[in-house]
Order: C-alpha cells, then sequence, then structure tokens
C-alpha cells in the first residue's frame, strides 16, 4: 500500500470535524469548585408514616427542586444519587445557613382545629391530635390535621402598610370546601375559646393559631380558599415560610451528611492554574517528544492536539460536570496519549532496525501492529481504576474519574488513529532526506547505550527484591509511627478557609478561633490563608469564628467551608479501601487472565509495594490524606500496571519464539528492550505532573506529590521487583511456557494455494 487506508483519514477528519462542532456549540459546565457556590448533600430517614426509599426520595427531590426555583437561585441542579441522598448545588450561594435552613427543612405543614387547652408538661400525639405550644406559650390540644401542606397551592410573602411594617403570608388552598369547613366549625365557638383558633402547624410547631373573625356565622366558614399566617415575620421570614409552603412537604425528613462551599475567587484561581498547568506541560511534553522522534514526534503533538479536542468535546456532549481534579484528569490523560505514542514509535524503530531494507512504511505498519497488545492492556487496566473512581468517589474525585475515561479512550483515538493517519502520510512521501529526520531509523540514545553496555540487570534479582522489602518497611514504620492524617472526607467533621487582608501569624490566628469557643480546633496559616478544621460544628459557629477572625486581622473573605457528616465520613473512609483492595484484585485477574498467574501475582506485589511508597511518604510528611489523595492512589495503581504490562507483554512475545531459553534472561532482555518507552513516557509524565506541582495550588500540589513519587518508583518496580518476583514465581509454576501464536494465512489470488 502507498498511503493509509482511505478510511483512516476519513474517519479522523469526520471525528475532527465533529469535535470541533461540539466545542463551538457548546459551553463547558463547571462544578462549583471552579464557579462558587455551595453543594449540599441529604439523606432521606425513615419516618413513622413512611420509608425513605427512592420512590419517597424522588418526590422529597421534586419538593427540593420547587424550594429552589423559589429562592430564585440561578440555574440550580437537583439530582438523586442513589437510592436515598439527593445532591443540591446552588451556583452563587455563598451562605449555607440559608440554603439549609430553607431547602432542606422538613416542611411537615398542617391545618389543625384546636381542641381547648392543654395541661401536658410535654408535646405528645394521640387519636385526637398533637399537644403544642402556640405563639404566647399556651399549650393546646389539637384536633386531627384537617389539611396537609399538599392542599396548598400558591403562598406569598406580602404586607400592607395600613396594618403595620409585619409582613405576612397569603396562602391558597386547593380544596376551598375543606378549608371553609375548618374555619366554620371554630366560629361555633364564642370569641375568646380556644376553640375558636385555627392551629398552622409547621413542623411539629404552630406558627399561627389565628381565631376566626367574631362576624363569621357559625357552619359558614371562609370562602374562597384563601388565608393569611400572621406573627410579626420579617420580609426574610416571610419568604423562606412562603417558600416552604409553597414547594410543599417533603414526604420523608431529610439529614444534611455534606456540604461544600467555595468562594467564586478560589475558582477563578482554580482555573487559572490548572490553565497554566495544562499549558506549560503539553508544551514542555510537546517539545520532548519531537527532540526525541523529530518529525513523527511532531506528528504525534499534531494527534497530541487533536486528543485534547476530542475530550473536550466528549466532555460537552455528554454534559459532563468539569472539576477541579476534573481538569488534572484531563492534563494528566495527556501523559497516557504520549505513552501509546511512545510504544508505537520505539517498536517502529525496532522493526526498523531489524529489516531496514523493507522501509520505514513497513517499519511503522508492524509498529503499530506490535504495540496494539501493549497499548489496548494498560488502557483497559486504566479505564478499571476511572471506573472504581466514578462508582466508590463522591463530589469532585467521581469528576476525576470521568475526564481520565474519556482522556484515556481519546488518547487511544489519538494515537492509534490520528497519529497513524499522519504519520503513514509523512513516510508515504519521505524520501532519504526526510527519512532520516522521520526519527525512527536511529535507535535512541537511551537504546544505543543500552545496547553497547548490556547490563544483566536479574543477576542480582534477589537484591532488588531485598531493597524493595527494605522500602516496605520503612513505609509500614510511617504508618505504625504516625499513621495518617485523613482528611474531613474520612474522618467526618468541618473544614473552613479564610483569607485576610493582612498577613497572619498561626498563634495569633489559633487565639482567635479559640476565642470563638473553638480551642480544639486545628489551625494552619499558609501565606494569607487560614484554614480551620473541627468537628461538626454549625454554621452559626462559622460565623462566630469568622468574626473573631475579623476583630482581629480585619476584613476576612471565606474561601471554602467543608461539612462531612461522621456517617458519610465513615462510608468514604470504606469506601476507600474497598477501591484500592478491588483495583488490585482486579488487576490480578485482568493480568492473570491475559498472561499467567506468576505474572499477575508479580505485578499485583510490585503494585503494593508502589502503593506503600507513597502511602508512607505522606505519613512521614503528615499530608492530608482526602479524596484527591485516592483518585492519585489509583492512578498510580493504573499508571504503574501500564507499565508492568508492557514489560510482561514483550516477556511474553521473547518467551514463545525461545520456548527453551533460560527464564531469567528473556526477561532480563525483555526489561532492556522496553527501558527506552519506560524512560521516555516516564519523562513526559513527569513533565505534566511538575506543571501541576508548581502551578496547580495546595490541592494539585499533594495529587502531584503523590503520583511524581507513584511514578517514578511503579517504573522502577516494573523492572526492579515485578521481573524477579515473576522468576521467583516461576520456579515453582506448572506451566508450560506459553505457546507461539499460530502463523497468518492468506489465499493467494487467482489459486487455491494458502500460505
Amino acid at each position: 500500500m502507498s498511503r493509509a487506508p482511505i478510511w483512516r483519514a476519513v474517519s479522523t477528519i469526520i471525528l475532527v470535524a465533529t469535535a470541533l462542532l461540539l466545542t463551538v456549540m457548546n459551553t463547558p459546565r463547571l462544578g462549583l469548585d471552579l464557579r462558587g457556590g455551595t453543594q449540599l448533600v441529604f439523606e432521606t430517614q425513615d419516618s413513622p408514616t413512611a420509608k425513605a426509599d427512592s420512590e419517597s426520595t424522588d418526590r422529597a427531590l421534586d419538593v427540593l427542586r420547587r424550594r429552589a426555583d423559589a429562592l430564585g437561585v440561578v440555574d440550580p441542579t437537583l439530582l438523586r444519587s442513589g437510592e436515598r441522598r439527593i445532591i443540591v448545588e446552588l451556583p452563587g450561594v455563598l451562605d449555607p445557613r440559608q440554603a439549609a435552613a430553607v431547602i432542606g427543612k422538613t416542611a411537615q405543614l398542617a391545618f389543625h382545629s384546636v381542641s381547648g387547652e392543654a395541661g401536658d408538661p410535654a408535646p405528645r400525639t394521640g387519636d385526637s391530635g398533637p399537644v403544642l405550644a402556640d405563639e404566647s406559650g399556651q399549650r393546646l390540644q389539637l384536633g386531627p390535621a384537617v389539611i396537609s401542606g399538599d392542599g396548598v397551592t400558591d403562598a406569598e410573602a406580602r404586607n400592607d402598610p395600613q396594618q403595620g411594617p409585619a409582613w405576612f403570608v397569603t396562602v391558597d388552598f386547593r380544596d376551598a370546601d375543606a378549608w371553609q369547613k375548618l374555619t366554620g366549625d371554630a366560629a361555633c365557638h364564642a370569641p375568646g375559646d380556644p376553640r375558636r383558633r385555627v392551629a398552622i402547624v409547621l413542623d411539629n410547631e404552630i406558627i399561627s393559631s389565628p381565631q376566626v373573625d367574631t362576624g363569621l356565622a357559625c357552619r359558614v366558614g371562609i370562602p374562597g380558599g384563601t388565608t393569611q399566617i400572621t406573627g410579626s415575620f420579617t420580609f426574610q421570614e416571610a419568604t423562606d415560610l412562603a417558600v416552604l409552603i409553597k414547594g410543599g412537604s417533603l414526604p420523608v425528613p431529610l439529614t444534611l451528611i455534606e456540604q461544600r462551599t467555595v468562594g467564586p475567587t478560589l475558582g477563578a484561581q482554580a482555573i487559572e492554574a490548572s490553565a497554566k498547568a495544562g499549558i506549560a506541560g503539553v508544551l514542555l511534553t510537546a517539545l520532548f517528544i519531537v527532540a526525541m522522534y523529530r518529525l513523527s514526534g511532531l506528528m504525534a503533538t499534531i494527534a497530541l492536539a487533536a486528543y485534547g479536542l476530542l475530550s473536550y468535546a466528549a466532555l460537552l456532549a455528554l454534559g459532563a460536570t468539569l472539576t477541579l481534579p476534573g481538569l488534572a484528569g484531563f492534563v494528566l490523560a495527556i501523559g497516557m496519549a504520549v505513552d501509546a505514542n511512545v510504544l508505537v514509535f520505539e517498536r517502529a524503530r525496532e522493526e526498523y532496525a531489524r529489516a531496514p531494507r523493507r522501509g520505514l512504511r513497513h517499519a511503522l505498519d508492524r509498529g503499530f501492529k506490535g504495540a496494539w497488545s501493549a497499548i489496548a492492556d494498560s488502557n483497559i487496566t486504566t479505564l478499571l481504576a476511572a471506573g472504581l473512581l466514578f462508582w466508590l468517589a463522591s463530589g469532585p474525585v467521581r469528576g476525576f474519574g470521568v475526564t481520565l475515561a474519556i482522556g484515556v479512550l481519546a488518547s487511544l483515538i489519538s494515537a492509534m488513529l490520528i497519529t497513524r493517519v499522519l504519520t503513514h502520510l509523512l513516510v508515504t512521501r519521505a524520501g532519504p532526506k526526510l527519512a532520516r529526520l522521520s526519527g525512527l531509523t536511529t535507535q535512541g540514545r537511551v537504546r544505543t547505550w543500552i545496547t553497547r553496555r548490556d547490563p544483566n540487570l536479574m543477576k542480582a534479582g534477589r537484591r532488588w527484591l531485598t531493597g524493595a522489602a527494605l522500602l516496605v518497611a520503612v513505609a509500614v514504620a510511617g504508618l505504625v509511627a504516625h499513621g495518617l492524617n485523613f482528611g474531613i472526607e474520612f474522618t467526618g467533621g468541618r473544614m473552613v478557609e479564610f483569607t485576610t487582608s493582612q498577613p497572619v501569624g498561626a498563634d495569633a490566628a489559633r487565639q482567635a478561633v479559640a476565642e470563638a469557643g473553638h480551642a480544639g480546633a486545628s489551625v494552619t496559616v499558609s501565606d494569607d490563608a487560614v484554614s480551620i478544621r473541627a468537628g461538626q460544628v454549625s454554621a452559626d459557629d462559622v460565623v462566630a469564628i469568622e468574626q473573631a477572625l475579623e476583630s482581629h486581622f480585619g476584613e476576612v473573605t471565606k474561601q471554602r467551608d467543608e461539612l462531612i457528616g461522621p456517617s458519610l465520613g465513615e462510608e468514604l473512609r470504606r469506601n476507600a479501601l474497598i477501591a484500592l483492595g478491588v483495583a488490585l484484585a482486579a488487576q490480578l485477574a485482568y493480568l492473570a487472565f491475559r498472561f499467567r498467574w506468576t505474572f499477575g501475582a508479580a505485578a499485583v506485589l510490585a503494585l503494593v509495594v508502589d502503593t506503600l511508597a507513597v502511602l508512607g511518604l505522606f505519613a512521614w510528611l503528615g499530608k492530608p490524606v482526602d479524596g484527591v489523595f485516592l483518585a492519585a492512589m489509583l492512578t498510580i495503581i493504573g499508571y504503574s500496571i501500564n507499565d508492568k504490562v508492557v514489560v510482561f507483554d514483550r516477556v511474553r512475545e521473547l518467551w514463545q519464539g525461545k520456548r527453551q531459553a533460560r527464564f531469567a534472561g528473556i526477561v532480563n532482555t525483555a526489561i532492556l528492550q522496553t527501558v527506552p518507552r519506560t524512560v521516555n513516557t516516564g519523562l513526559g509524565a513527569l513533565f505534566i505532573l511538575l506543571a501541576l506541582a508548581f502551578f496547580g495550588g495546595d490541592t494539585l500540589r499533594d495529587f502531584a506529590i503523590a503520583l511524581i513519587v507513584g511514578i517514578v518508583v511503579g517504573t522502577a518496580s516494573s523492572s526492579l521487583v515485578a521481573g524477579p518476583l515473576a522468576i521467583e514465581f516461576e520456579r515453582f509454576s506448572k506451566q508450560p511456557p506459553p505457546q507461539p501464536p499460530a502463523p497468518r494465512t492468506r489465499r493467494r489470488e487467482g489459486t487455491g494455494a494458502v500460505l
């Protein structure tokens, strides 16, 4: 063939054109951590009259949606998560107190007749109705509820200057006859008699108990189905009450288990930092890959730009929410795209060195074919990690799983389709001079150095394993001595971050927080930011802390406010352990299926070394372990397994051709042959991570540090831990060496012969 199949070129044009169209026609949906606002997560609870299940949760979701609309929030997002949870996102709402108080209030509204006074010391509920205190504290025995909140069609806050400055709420009833009968029955009692009153009860509290007008005749009642709730309300109180009544009663009670508030300034800074990290990382990676592979590297860089376009368009098409960890996943997936290109180019170099007379086109075709197995396996294992993040994580970390998965699929298309079309176009038109500039006719400095030295790494295999055991021991010692500094996502509690207008000392900040009544809170100061971590403190406590800081340091701005309930923290911590365990088990199962159990066990044990190394480092340094750290750990597992898949894929390939050869020698040769790919891919990923560490802020800096350590250790363990372990395990394995692949056959045109 003189050029790439036409279908590849056509597919590339269609994909790029579609991505451009989606990008122009859609705008990204930013998460609250990027645009500012409040996210509330409620969990429905069983009540004496209703069970918290998916049906009742959906009804509660409808009520909350009406309340959010009545509050006037622009573009609120409400959705059910699982069977009993509701996620409410309120862009621009920075005071979680009002949002939680109005959005999540149970609002069990009912209109009762009054049976008379009661002398009971506490409220009780019987067949005849509850005993509750009215506005003045007088205890009333109420009759059964005649009208519930579902019977209300509208409610509105109003005021009448002729009646005074106080506000009231007008209520319209769906069943006007029921309201007329309720007021008509009350009118049969003498003025001053408690039984002439109608009690309006909200969440087991009488909010108003007006007497029926003395001019109203017995059994006549108030016609029209409209009434007023009075109670000397302020405008805000009347508005909130109208929202609750109009929104309707929740079918089941709600418990607030998670709340996150992010200021718009912090979100803008996060976008700017991520953009800088992305631009710097992409430029460094592009320069590196062009320097290593020349014109082929330039073609791959163009394909990487197409990768970015495809990933972004896929996010827009799916309506995915772009979060801060999601941006990190978007940038990090560039490393996956680089990895696929490097695998292809290194295989093409090998093929050209083996048969230079057959030309660059043949070498490139063989390179794509030979690299496909390792690329597919490594991408599948990364998708497993991304899937676990989506199913087991919550909040912004779930967005990381989505963008990582999209990035992996886009990188596969970028490398195996777009890069292939562009490089085929290059080599098809390449003359002798252009061929030398292709970057595929030379072996590269790393491969040349290895070929000349030909080191026997597996000769010291048990020494490498001893070193790995020492590294594990140091990590375990850190975990035992210091433990992990779990963030509030895993422990529950509240974390608030303020910025101040002047420099703040740590001792002075602690004193101010102590004066607000939270001497036991953990206070850290970084530049002009004050972070406070405490137990289950209320939103009012946060306001008191803010006021205390302002009294000491002047103007204070709340940048972040996160609340995690204790039950949710325990659940997230359990899910994190499950995610890590399932990730390792899934990798073992896949590798055992794809290769053989000795390879799978060696790879997973090497992954344990990688995981413990990062955990131990964070334990020794006391760095926070939170949801973003979980994302980093699962990414490390996915990235590290990629390295090991490439090594064992080469081991299997070499072993199939030399079934009688010494296994340790085959492993050593496979490692040496894959070192150029390992070094080049690792450097490409490190450029991205160093940019994230430098530009990404505190949260992404810790994320990048975890990944840098994980990639460095994981790259080393692929050769110096997984390889020696596989050799040791093969001593006890009774499986025969892998069979060579069956020869491919093709039929000659015009004859019946088979070749």
